[in-house]
């Protein structure tokens, strides 16, 4: 059919949707073919008809011309090698490589550099991501860990998106295969030893619910179940101490989380219990000498408290940082030295680091942590993997204008030694642009936290700036501001970008996050609202100009505030949104379920069913004017079932009553994180701001 004739046929409707009933309702495995041929031709069409491929593929060369595309990470330091991965100019996909060290015996220094020169030792390409994914159209490594004697590496390789894993382990030398693949896996795998892993399994559900032990060169059907976890509002997770002699198997909810340990040299033992399981007592593990460290958290130790216990006496605990009510402890490192405290305070990240006693020694509590110093006034923070032996701690940190980088710092010195920052081509300049924090008043009076970024020359601040307005606001999740080159292309046409740290994430303490979940989840919302009409009345722009956009749980926000106030947005995306609340909680057959009553609620007890029901996107649209609005899905999506987006995009389409545009785009060969390829997601980063700016009408000087 021509585009002219689709427009005859519904004019209106036209460019309003991707997606009819008739392709929502009846996509089974006979017609799934016919499915997709049939959404990629009304994809096309639409593409033509909105005039917007080359302003597209205009943005994306912009976004790729900043990419240093032959460019390699951070080396990092383990054992006699230097580990670290390449790009390659033209490539979508990573290559794993390592360099021997060539003088292993030196002490590390935060002042090492991995020599390259023609001197120097070889590079050993252990695995080229590019060679791996010719044959598919999705390609990601979720794990990949080289056994503690450098010889082997495991490998997790998902080929759909689905989030379904096949393991691979191979000799790092000869290339050679070690065993057969383990199938049907998560991501989440630990060597114990060099000739053994542990790894978790799904029920089916996708759940995380059997712990395996694997010895190399056995099959799989011959594998030890360590622990099958039967609560279906419990989830396995897997981690090694950070000297690698402990392996930690947890089972957690959204309150709970209790931990058993395995003691690699002693693996026959199996495991051990370590923390018992006690409703809303969450406990994460790690360990050093004859100690087990526990940051721990509960209803009256909300922020959480460090504490140790005997590894020969888990009953009895000491508190080594306490808990406070202002600061919440985010995550914590081991060294044979130091602590290292990842906290948060007055949502920001801070990084205090804690000299230990010796091993042997007695352990009490910790005074005059230092701390590492950061530059800008609102900033991310990351721990990054280091040597559990050296005094080396490597964190990697950027800003809404600062590139990512990776420092080293000496905890013995206090030293920050920078040893890569991304490289931004293109003329990029960081004094142009200005960061800054804003505070909005919600309903009830609270003050909820903003990151801004625009560039100084550009914006005129008196209300006529374009602005993008993005949140999250579930999980505990905290979003803090982060730099992405693709946004200069935004930035340079003078859009200002803002975060809403609303409730529901974690930027303000554990008490954040209480309060934008299960019956406070309407906080989420009416937060983010605030965000907008704060950032209207001190005119960093008007409703005319205010574009908001949220993925996941933050498509959810986007459904939910779009109901709510569809007049104070001029256009909206909504990336893989969890929209149909209700209906999705009440089936526990399908993923995610069981394991999130405690963050939604559980639509089956009434009082729960009727307040989802009341924010619920699906469930809440109205015959109203709605701003122009772009959903997405992955086809192979296992968090939000494309079925979701889609329906929401069908009761739009025949609810509202305007004309702005509606779109759904379904990718194909994707799951819930998008396509696999670098470029190809800068290629989703072009096709979103070609949308922003097709709807403000900012196309025609491209």
């Amino acid at each position: 059919m021509s585009v002219d004739k689709l427009k005859k046929v519904n004019p209106k409707r036209f460019n309003m949707t991707l997606l009819s009933k008739h392709y929502i309702l009846e996509t089974t495995k006979q017609n799934k073919h016919m499915f997709e041929l049939n959404v990629w031709t009304l994809w096309r069409v639409f593409i033509v008809q909105m005039g917007t491929k080359k302003i597209e593929d205009k943005l994306f060369a912009e976004i790729k011309g900043r990419i240093k595309e032959e460019d390699i990470s951070a080396p990092v330091r383990k054992g006699p090698y230097y580990y670290y991965k390449k790009t390659l100019e033209g490539k979508e996909y990573v290559q794993y490589c390592r360099r021997l060290i060539s003088d292993n015996q030196k002490v590390p220094s935060v002042n090492d550099t991995m020599p390259t020169g023609p001197d120097a030792p070889p590079e050993h390409v252990i695995l080229d991501e590019n060679i791996k994914a010719q044959q598919h159209e999705y390609y990601s490594i979720g794990t990949f860990k080289v056994s503690p004697n450098n010889k082997l590496v495991a490998y997790a390789e998902d080929t759909k998106g689905d989030e379904i894993y096949t393991v691979y382990v191979m000799d790092i030398e000869t290339q050679a295969p070690i065993g057969e693949p383990l199938v049907s896996v998560t991501s989440n795998l630990e060597w114990a030893g060099d000739d053994a892993l542990v790894y978790v399994t799904m029920d089916n559900i996708l759940r995380p619910d059997k712990a395996w032990f694997h010895a190399l060169g056995t099959k799989q059907s011959k594998d030890t179940c360590l622990y099958e976890e039967k609560d279906d509002t419990f989830s396995l997770d897997l981690e090694a101490s950070e000297n690698k002699k402990y392996l930690f198997v947890a089972s957690e909810s959204k309150t709970t989380r209790f931990n058993f340990y395995l003691d690699v040299s002693k693996h026959e033992e199996g495991l051990k219990v370590l923390t018992q399981r006690v409703d809303g007592i969450d406990t994460t593990v790690s360990h050093r000498g004859d100690h087990f460290f526990i940051k721990r958290r509960s209803d009256q130790f909300f922020n959480s408290e460090v504490v140790a216990c005997a590894v020969n006496n888990t009953s009895s605990t000491t508190v080594l940082i306490p808990h406070r009510e202002s600061v919440k402890i985010q995550e914590i490192q081991l060294f044979s030295d130091h602590l290292v405290a990842y906290e948060r305070e007055n949502g920001l990240p801070k990084i205090i680091v804690y000299h230990l006693p010796s091993v042997g020694e007695p352990l009490r509590s910790l005074e005059s942590g230092q701390v590492v110093s950061f530059i800008d006034p609102v900033y991310y923070v990351d721990s990054s993997e280091s040597e559990f032996s050296s005094s080396i701690l490597r964190f990697s940190y950027s800003s809404l204008k600062t590139p990512p980088s990776v420092y080293d710092y000496d905890m013995k010195a206090g030293i920050s030694v920078l040893k890569k920052i991304d490289s931004v081509l293109g003329g990029f300049d960081a004094t142009k642009y200005v960061t800054e924090r804003q505070w909005a008043r919600a309903s009830d009076g609270t003050l909820i936290p903003m990151s801004l970024v625009y560039r100084k020359d550009l914006v005129k601040l008196d209300g006529s700036d374009p602005l993008l307005l993005y949140g999250y606001g579930s999980y505990e999740a905290c979003i803090d501001p982060s730099f992405k080159s693709s946004r200069l292309s935004l930035l340079d046409r003078g859009f200002i970008y803002v975060i809403a740290h609303i409730r529901g994430g974690g930027e303000m303490g554990r008490q954040w996050y209480e309060n934008g979940k299960l019956l406070k989840k309407k906080n989420t919302f009416t937060d983010f609202i605030a965000c907008a009409e704060h950032l209207i009345e001190k005119k960093f722009c008007s409703k005319e100009r205010l574009c908001i956009n949220g993925r996941s749980a933050g498509g959810l926000l986007i459904g939910g505030v779009l109901n709510m106030r569809p007049d104070l947005f001029k256009a909206a995306v909504a990336g893989v949104p969890f929209v149909d609340v209700v209906t999705t909680m009440l089936d526990p057959t399908i993923p995610l379920t069981t394991s999130e009553w405690e963050e939604w609620g559980d639509p089956r007890k009434e009082e729960f069913y009727f307040y989802m029901k009341s924010y619920s996107p699906v469930d809440n649209v109205k015959v109203q004017n709605y701003p122009h609005i772009l959903v997405t899905a992955g086809l192979n999506d296992p968090r939000v079932l494309y079925s979701e987006p889609a329906k929401f995009v069908a009761k739009l389409r025949d609810m509202k009553t305007d004309d702005n545009i509606l779109l759904f785009k379904c990718e194909l060969g994707a799951g819930h994180f998008s396509k696999s390829g670098r470029f190809e997601k800068l290629q989703e980063d072009a096709f979103t701001y070609t949308f922003f700016l097709k709807t403000l009408n900012m196309t025609n000087h491209l």
